[in-house]
């Protein structure tokens, strides 16, 4: 199993498109991949799952894969997560 903490600086949190994007990005491996956040964890395939966290701006969450190229998503996930300045 691999993780990473992110600390969410965008302004609007994880709203509906940068969750869309992280979604699109995770649903590209077949490693299950969850969201941490506030004591609860969904998965990160779901746009209804993670929209229903709020992550609003200074949040602090955790992504987890666990599976055959869990390395590979959590590289991805960081990669969108930096591009698109949603975390620092």
């Amino acid at each position: 199993m691999e993780s990473k903490d992110f600390h969410i600086i965008a302004d609007t949190g994880l709203h509906a498109r940068p969750a869309t994007l992280l979604v699109q990005t995770a649903s590209k491996f077949s490693s299950e991949i969850n969201l941490a956040y506030d004591g609860k964890s969904v998965n990160l395939k779901s746009i209804m799952g993670v929209m229903s966290l709020g992550v609003g701006k200074d949040a602090d969450v955790t992504i987890s894969a666990d599976g055959a190229d869990e390395k590979d998503a959590i590289a991805a996930i960081n990669d969108t997560m930096t591009k698109e300045g949603l975390s620092d």
